[in-house]
């Protein structure tokens, strides 16, 4: 059993300093393994790691400034029929003061979307900047109306 007293390294873990430029027999002689000319061949001559060979390096081919599209897209808060219809009653006139009145809106984005997810029965009228195809057409057929603001 070993103990602290007789440690040992495993063996292979310990290598020979390996002797640089000591002549022709010890394989190492004249140029020490460092091939002949050129910048790694020299002392002290060494690329540094981002260095692609004179190439133009990524940190310069990236820009410097992040660029979003987020900026330029507009975006809206989704409300679908089954909320108007949980929260809103017969014949109510919904817009965004009243959808922020029921907390349906809690943030200022660009505007509000209605979709035709869930069953609408009651008669609404709905004013909003967008409605998709299916809420305009549920909300027309129980009679409500739809404008677009």
């Amino acid at each position: 059993m070993t103990d602290l007293s007789n440690l040992k390294a495993p063996e292979g873990a310990n290598r020979k300093r390996k002797r640089v430029g000591r002549g022709h027999g010890s394989t190492l002689g004249k140029t020490a393994g460092k091939g002949q000319k050129g910048q790694k061949s020299r002392s002290g001559g060494s690329v540094h790691p981002r260095f692609e060979g004179g190439q133009t390096p990524l940190h310069r081919r990236l820009p410097k400034v992040g660029f979003s599209n987020e900026r330029f897209e507009k975006r809206y808060t989704i409300i679908n029929l089954q909320d108007l219809e949980r929260v809103f009653n017969d014949g109510d006139a919904v817009d965004v003061e009243a959808l922020r009145a029921k907390g349906l809106v809690k943030r200022n984005l660009d505007g509000v979307k209605i979709l035709g997810n869930g069953e609408l029965t009651k008669k609404l009228s709905v004013k909003a900047a967008k409605f998709s195809k299916s809420a305009k057409a549920a909300i027309e057929n129980v009679g409500g109306s739809v404008e677009v603001i």
